[in-house]
């Protein structure tokens, strides 16, 4: 079944409230959403959300790479091909993760169509449940503590807590989240590269010798400080993660066999797409390693694909995939959001019901 056509878009979704990291500050995002009709009719669909700060894209950019450059390699092939489209999608440019993801999503939709299979069982699936956490980016302290009561309220149990932003404070907001939310309350560090090896040691030691229970942190120092990263997880017990500091196998590698984490955290602007992101979580699988599945701050189109395979692989033992519930106009379509569960479509592909190109229709 060959590839007769392929559309690209983008679409601005407002966000509730600002979203806040160590990094950036985002009121609301651009998602470049790709469409690849099959000669049949069926549509597949991708999506892209352009993080300059993480994966060096913007818009411009992926709009430029989708077009020009895949576009044009992918026309008339055959959608049954899936690992050798996924390869010329891989070697077609260096980096441009962003941009691959969403044309392979796109693929991936089209194929599981085309099979009538949802994609969480193509790719071997057990459930379509899963169990999500919510995200209190940063803020004063009094701030912090409101949201993560409403997060507790709306019926979450899982807290993932931005700081990085200003290390002095980040011990006090903290603590301060946690004597709200009490202690059965599972909570996140993430410091989104925003301390430097020496406080990230400082801070987590604190941590635990005031007994705050963080269940991990993630990315405590810059992308590119392995030997900081293996640093800090040589001189703390609580489990360290990384981010920003995973984008390819070829990273897994490297930060298993430096012995730098605890856990790895994949995403799919990060690793190029869903081929990639299965081979970082076969790798850490056989060295004992864990996963976690996340997003940048996307709509449901790319987040979909993230929870089909966070039910189908094993070793991805943790999802962080709130984005959508940022967004001021919420149209889950394929995935049903209900306290910290998340409940994916049966039908076909990613399970979308309505998101057609209108150039398509």
């Amino acid at each position: 079944m060959d590839i007769q056509s392929i559309k690209v878009q983008t679409e601005v979704f407002p966000l509730k409230k600002p979203f806040k990291t160590a990094l950036r500050t985002a009121t609301e995002i651009e998602n470049i959403i790709v469409y690849v009709q099959l000669e049949d009719g069926i549509v597949g669909v991708g999506a892209a959300a352009p993080t300059l700060a993480i994966t060096g894209e913007s818009k411009e950019s992926i709009e430029a790479i989708l077009k020009t450059v895949l576009t044009p390699l992918l026309l008339g092939r055959d959608i049954c091909n899936i690992n050798e489209l996924s390869l010329l999608i891989e070697r077609s440019c260096v980096a441009n993760t962003s941009a691959k993801a969403a044309m392979e999503i796109a693929l991936y939709d089209a194929l599981c169509q085309h099979l009538n299979l949802p994609l969480y069982q193509y790719l071997g699936g057990r459930t379509n449940l899963l169990k999500n956490d919510m995200t209190v980016s940063v803020g004063t302290v009094d701030e912090m503590c409101h949201d993560a009561m409403q997060i507790i309220k709306d019926g979450f149990s899982i807290l993932k807590i931005k700081v990085g932003k200003d290390w002095t404070r980040d011990i006090e907001r903290i603590m301060a989240i946690r004597e709200k939310v009490g202690k059965d309350v599972t909570i996140r560090v993430d410091a989104n590269q925003g301390w430097t090896p020496r406080q990230a040691v400082l801070i987590i030691r604190e941590l635990e010798q005031l007994n705050s229970k963080i269940e991990l942190i993630e990315q405590p120092v810059h992308a590119g400080d392995i030997e900081g990263l293996k640093f800090v997880k040589q001189n703390v017990n609580t489990p360290i993660m990384a981010d920003e500091s995973l984008f390819s196998p070829q990273d897994a590698l490297r930060l298993i066999k430096e012995g730098a984490v605890d856990l790895l955290n994949i995403k799919l602007m990060k690793t190029g797409g869903i081929r990639r992101a299965i081979q970082i979580a076969d790798i850490a699988e056989r060295a004992n390693i864990p996963c976690m599945i996340g997003s940048m701050m996307e709509t449901s189109v790319s987040v979909l694909a993230a929870a089909h395979i966070a039910t189908a692989h094993p070793n991805i033992q943790k999802i962080d995939l709130d984005a959508p519930l940022w967004l001021k106009n919420q149209d889950f379509d394929g995935i049903e959001f209900i306290g910290d569960e998340v409940q994916l479509s049966s039908l076909p592909g990613l399970g979308l019901h309505r998101r057609l190109s209108k150039s398509l229709r």
